[in-house]
């Protein structure tokens, strides 16, 4: 069992996600934003967030970015599940620190077993910083 965050502002959505990824055993938890995510976050040092882009106050790139910046976060695993789906946005999800990304509309079973093949996964960070 996991220990999964949704963050998504539309509340049908995070219904929609706390029971598909309950029924599939996980422990989840729900924020409505950007700030009310990055402290549940905080908080719950969750195994991977599923993270809306288009929040109020705060995108979904702006909490990734908090999220990479933080070394309690740093290694929380991020699935990116926007409406925005053009290469470019993916790519901008991916940039921002998104280890995943979903384009809504979605299949419940689809994001269920992305999340369960990222879970799966060791989670690397990449050392840019070269050895002198």
């Amino acid at each position: 069992m996991a220990e999964i965050l949704v963050i998504d502002d539309d509340p049908d959505i995070r219904d929609l996600l706390y029971i598909a990824l309950s029924d599939a055993g996980h422990a989840v938890r729900l924020a409505p934003d950007g700030d009310a995510g990055l402290r549940a976050a905080s908080g719950l040092a969750p195994d991977l967030v599923v993270l809306d882009w288009m929040l109020p106050e705060h995108s979904g790139l702006d909490v990734c970015r908090a999220m990479r910046a933080d070394q309690a976060l740093s290694q929380v695993r991020v699935l990116m599940l926007s409406a925005r789906g053009t290469e470019s946005d993916i790519v901008y999800g991916q940039q921002a620190g998104a280890d995943g990304y979903i384009v809504k509309p979605f299949s419940p079973k689809a994001l269920v077993w992305r999340v369960e093949s990222m879970l799966s996964q060791e989670h690397k960070v990449i050392d840019a910083t070269p050895d002198f």
